[in-house]
């Protein structure tokens, strides 16, 4: 039942018994304990300044104000028992920084999803084209996809092997697709060194295809109704006296802006960022013209107006070049084309026909034992629909 002609790589996003609100940094997480200490210490004087119940109301409010007292506490010794137990949980990306952990399901991540911010994990799953067969389910509690396809593709070779089906799958002439989430500058060379004849595009692809270049103006722009979220016009940063050789920037008002460094793009270009000395902008009197918050300079821990520029890149091509060259190719664009009509409907099926529109356990273990599952599930129902063919 394996055509072994083409896989389908691709994620699904779900909520898992955990909680969003145990959730943050371990500033985050020790700001909040310090206000869990501060409630308990006003409770506990309005307690004491009401100790004795003079009628039956107040001593139902003592009552209430008691447990009220113990819930607090319980929710404090709760987050100081994490922090002395755990450590702060580090991202993988180009800038390694710290995530947000979780009080309740620390192996889980907060995620972005078209639904809003969820707690959960990010299920995995690697589909045969031929019969939409899973031939590998894993479950990550990663917000970003970028770091799951290596593992994935791991698996997927270990499995084949394992099965006497092939050394190496990927040596076969098999196809390996993966919508944009999965693409980055690491991914794509991990390609190239294996030799794996994958496609994965980045997240500009369509806006090079001719084929797209009047999708918004047929069916209109996504997101056109959404709500004015405030923001003004203020002074571009065309006004701004850039000079890309020193390195320095001047306001519209003569004052010098601080370096803040460089950033490289996801499209390879080096983005250089400047920021206004708080006391520059403080008392600047277009201040109201030129930055989008102006009050934010007004205290210490604010900042002043930032800006940033494009300069000249004069780098060597990459791995990144090397896929859009593929992708962008008739071959291609043909070969990309079937990879929705490959994994999107195995979601469909386990989400809306087998019901599963979240997680209901905690601890990746537990998790991916619950996404294998249905994964498991879905595949009996392909060999009960199919299996006669291939057995015929």
């Amino acid at each position: 039942m394996l055509g072994n002609e083409l896989f389908a790589i691709d994620g699904c996003k779900m909520s898992s018994d955990a909680s969003k609100e145990w959730s943050g940094t371990f500033k985050e997480l020790g700001e909040k304990r310090e206000k869990l200490r501060g409630l308990i210490r006003h409770h506990l004087l309005e307690h004491y300044a009401r100790d004795e119940a003079e009628t039956e109301a107040d001593l139902d409010r003592d009552i209430r104000r008691a447990k009220m007292i113990l819930s607090l506490d319980a929710a404090m010794n709760k987050v100081d028992r994490f922090l002395k137990t755990h450590s702060p949980r580090m991202g993988r990306g180009k800038r390694v920084k710290e995530v947000k952990s979780n009080l309740t399901d620390n192996e889980s991540a907060k995620m972005t999803t078209s639904k809003g911010t969820i707690q959960g994990y990010n299920g995995v799953a690697t589909v045969d084209k031929k019969h939409q067969i899973v031939i590998d389910a894993q479950a990550f509690g990663e917000g970003q996809e970028h770091h799951t396809l290596q593992p994935v593709l791991e698996m997927v070779e270990a499995r084949f092997k394992k099965l006497g089906i092939a050394e190496n799958i990927y040596q076969k002439g098999t196809v390996v697709t993966a919508d944009t989430g999965f693409a980055n500058e690491a991914n794509m060379k991990y390609l190239h060194e294996r030799r794996i004849n994958g496609y994965i595009p980045d997240n500009q692809f369509r806006s090079r295809d001719l084929k797209f270049t009047d999708q918004k103006n047929k069916y209109g722009k996504r997101h056109q109704n959404l709500p004015d979220k405030g923001w003004r016009e203020t002074t571009p940063a065309s006004a701004f006296q850039f000079d890309p050789v020193e390195l320095t920037c001047i306001c519209p008002t003569g004052e010098k802006l601080s370096y803040r460094g460089q950033r490289e793009t996801d499209a390879g270009k080096i983005r250089v960022h400047f920021e206004g000395c708080l006391l520059q902008c403080r008392h600047c009197p277009k201040k109201y013209r030129c930055m989008q918050n102006p009050s934010s300079a007004d205290h210490r821990n604010g900042a002043g107006r930032q800006v940033s520029f494009i300069i000249e890149n004069k780098r060597l091509p990459n791995y990144t070049d090397w896929m859009k060259h593929r992708v962008d190719s008739p071959k291609g664009k043909e070969i990309y084309s079937h990879r929705m009509s490959v994994v999107e409907p195995v979601f469909g099926n386990v989400g809306t026909t087998k019901r599963l529109s979240r997680f209901s356990l905690r601890g990746k273990k537990k998790v991916q034992g619950q996404w294998q599952l249905y994964c498991l599930v879905h595949n009996i129902e392909k060999l009960a629909n199919y299996g006669h063919m291939a057995a015929s």
